[in-house]
């Protein structure tokens, strides 16, 4: 998970291939507590075994082959170490949480979230942080700056509101708005506004 914007300069033209998770989905398929991993940009290899990375690398860019069959290949190596993922009660746990942050768009409370699942704040935080990358109230507010960028996307050319917006949006005024939108996207959001 990332907790604030990245910029990624790339100066020659260049073929990636790419996986998003949904929140909290990447811990089935990687070898780390995954806030060892927030705002990192690790290699493969430091994610899984050398042998399997390799494998990987290998299968995907040795070859010329047309992206549809490199995404094939990718989505053939996560399905195997999906089968050998074992299912848990602590990632039943961050699962159930997500649902309940993004449900409210972000606006709940943590301590609300552990008693609706019947365990401490701290054995919360302690498992969403090793399954999900970020603090349960870090990924509220991711939630919440979602739901608010959803928002103007729904409204491209439209006057805004902006302080309507932020109280729609969970936020406590404008200020507060104006200043997740600088740490999630690096811009305000009539930058993101005017770009989307």
């Amino acid at each position: 998970m990332m907790s604030r914007a990245h910029r990624v300069e790339i100066a020659l033209p260049t073929l990636t291939v790419a996986v998003r998770f949904r929140p909290g989905a990447a811990r089935a398929f990687v070898d780390l507590p995954l806030h060892a991993l927030q705002d990192a940009h690790p290699a493969l290899d430091a994610l899984w075994p050398r042998a399997d990375a390799e494998r990987l690398g290998a299968a995907l860019w040795e070859h010329e082959q047309p992206l549809r069959r490199r995404l094939a290949t990718l989505e053939h190596f996560l399905l195997a170490r999906l089968r050998r993922a074992p299912a848990t009660p602590a990632n039943e746990l961050a699962h159930a949480a997500i649902g309940l942050i993004d449900n409210a768009h972000g606006a709940i409370r943590i301590d609300a979230i552990a008693r609706t699942l019947g365990v401490s704040r701290q054995h919360l935080a302690l498992q969403f942080r090793e399954r999900v990358g970020l603090p349960p109230k870090a990924f509220a507010m991711v939630s919440r700056f979602r739901r608010a960028g959803a928002a103007l996307r729904g409204q491209p050319g439209r006057q805004v509101d902006w302080a309507q917006l932020a109280l729609d949006c969970g936020y406590y005024d404008q200020s507060h708005l104006i200043h997740e939108f600088k740490l999630f996207a690096d811009q305000t959001p009539e930058g993101f506004h005017v770009g989307t």
